[in-house]
Order: C-alpha cells, then sequence, then structure tokens
C-alpha cells in the first residue's frame, strides 16, 4: 500500500465516518500500520465544564478510532474491514484543562483474521499519556 492510499483510507476514516465527525477527530499523521488522530478542546466535549477537562469517552473513542486506523493501513495492502473486538484502556490521569487529547496507535501483529494494537492518549507531552490502550480487532478481508 503507498503512503497515498493510507492517506486516503485515513481521511476517508475522519472525514466520512459521522463519529469521527462528530467529536471533530482530526489526522496528524499515517504510515503503514501506524497512526495519530486528535480531538480539539471544545465545550460540549467536556464533561464538567467548571473543570474544563475532556470526557473520559472521547478519550476512549479517539484510542478505538485511532486503533482502527492502524489495523485499517497496516499489512499487505488489501482492503478490509475492521471491528473492535476487544479494547482495554488503563486511564492514569485526566487532561489538562481546556486541552485537546492526541492519540498515537500501531498495529504490532496482523493475522489473517485479528489484529493487534497499541495506542496511547495524551495531551501536553506524549511521556506523560492520560490513558494507555491494548486492543484486538477482527479483520475481514475480501473474498
Amino acid at each position: 500500500m503507498t503512503n497515498s492510499e493510507h492517506q486516503a483510507r485515513a481521511t476517508q476514516m475522519t472525514q466520512e465516518v459521522p463519529h469521527a465527525l462528530a467529536l471533530g477527530m482530526t489526522l496528524l499523521s499515517v504510515e503503514a500500520g501506524r497512526g495519530v488522530m486528535s480531538v480539539p478542546w471544545r465545550a460540549d466535549l467536556v464533561s464538567d465544564l467548571r473543570v474544563g477537562v475532556i470526557a473520559g469517552g472521547v478519550v476512549t473513542a479517539l484510542l478505538d478510532h485511532c486503533a482502527g486506523l492502524a489495523v485499517s493501513t497496516a499489512g499487505d495492502g488489501m482492503a478490509f474491514g475492521t471491528a473492535t473486538l476487544d479494547l482495554r484502556i488503563d486511564y492514569m490521569r485526566p487532561a489538562a484543562p481546556r486541552s485537546g487529547v492526541i492519540a498515537e496507535a500501531y498495529c504490532y501483529r496482523l493475522t489473517r483474521t485479528i489484529a493487534f494494537v497499541r495506542a496511547q492518549a495524551y495531551d501536553l507531552d506524549p511521556d506523560d499519556p492520560i490513558a494507555t490502550a491494548q486492543a484486538a480487532f477482527i479483520v475481514r478481508r475480501p473474498e
């Protein structure tokens, strides 16, 4: 799969998936088996406006979607569908107030039917993550 094919698939995932559009997900970078996406801070994505911290559900959605992006750009270049089988997230701290969130994910193992991904979400410093994730995705290859 070429870099332009990765870019096209990533663009589709951020600009055509209603959930990604609603949350304002933005593609920052993509390459084979790797993706970086962000969600900007918005008042409607905050659970408590007095605190101003982006909601944990938004972080979960971003990690899941970014992990799916990593899977969809992994492998031999064949277009295939994915679905999340398992997503474990360890939250380490809340996001900084009035700060967006960035997620990085990479697909470290791709079998014929299952893909395995690691990801992390952070706000200001990638060395101080908000959350880390471990996920497994089903891979549906074309027939």
